[in-house]
């Protein structure tokens, strides 16, 4: 497997990721992975090792380089609510999905991404403003306003804890999926805390509930993207 520190231009500044792939020349599908609110940390590093030990080009984009974590995310969340899918965490994240399509041994017409937490309301607006992904994984993510806008996305499998504020967006979320006729798989897991997949977090991970969503993320993406 090959890993490496890498960086990208966005607009005007320069962003860090973390990229990982598998040995040989491809070409593989890529996945890009949006992190939590705390950045781009050794659990988020983690998951895009998976991805790769999966066959994917996964390149984990830290949305808080070199930069306050606090100011980042205060900027990332009014985006979000004033501004869902033009604001400049969309603009970073098309440009860390076209740093990834760019990368040797990468399919760019096979391209997804997985969001958790703030990545994943990221990445269901990501899919609602670019045509170039074909599926996305969005983890306990609040939904892009206007929630209409997701007629536009590409196919979606979620996951989402019943004991969180986010399952109430899971739910709105796969009823305007299912208006639009939209692929998905949207599912809210019983007694499931908030972070439930991170498993540096001891009082939220949950095993379980974090393996079987792994393994749906996985077969979605087989049928959408691999």
């Amino acid at each position: 497997m090959l890993m490496q520190e890498t960086v990208f231009q966005s607009d005007s500044r320069v962003l860090g990721a973390y990229f990982a792939r598998p040995d040989g020349d491809g070409p593989f599908p890529g996945a890009l992975v949006i992190h939590e609110v705390f950045g781009l940390n050794e659990n988020i590093k983690d998951i895009t090792r998976r991805f790769a030990d999966q066959g994917y080009a996964a390149l984990a984009v830290d949305l808080f380089f070199k930069q306050s974590r606090v100011m980042c995310m205060f900027r990332l969340f009014a985006g979000m609510q004033l501004n869902s899918l033009e604001h400049q965490g969309i603009q970073d994240l098309k440009a860390a999905l076209t740093h990834l399509a760019s990368q040797p041994g990468v399919d760019a017409n096979r391209l997804g991404a997985v969001g958790y937490c703030l990545g994943g309301g990221l990445a269901i607006a990501l899919a609602c403003a670019d045509n170039r992904l074909r599926a996305i994984a969005p983890y306990y993510g609040m939904n892009p306003r206007p929630l209409e806008a997701v007629k536009r996305s590409c196919p979606v499998v979620g996951s989402y804890p019943a004991d969180d504020f986010t399952a109430s967006a899971g739910q709105a979320l796969e009823a305007e999926l299912d208006k639009h006729g939209v692929a998905h798989d949207i599912k809210i897991y019983p007694g499931a805390k908030h972070s439930f997949f991170n498993d540096q977090s001891p009082r939220a991970y949950n095993a379980e509930v974090a393996q079987d969503s792994w393994q749906r993320v996985l077969a979605f993406f087989e049928e959408h993207v691999k």
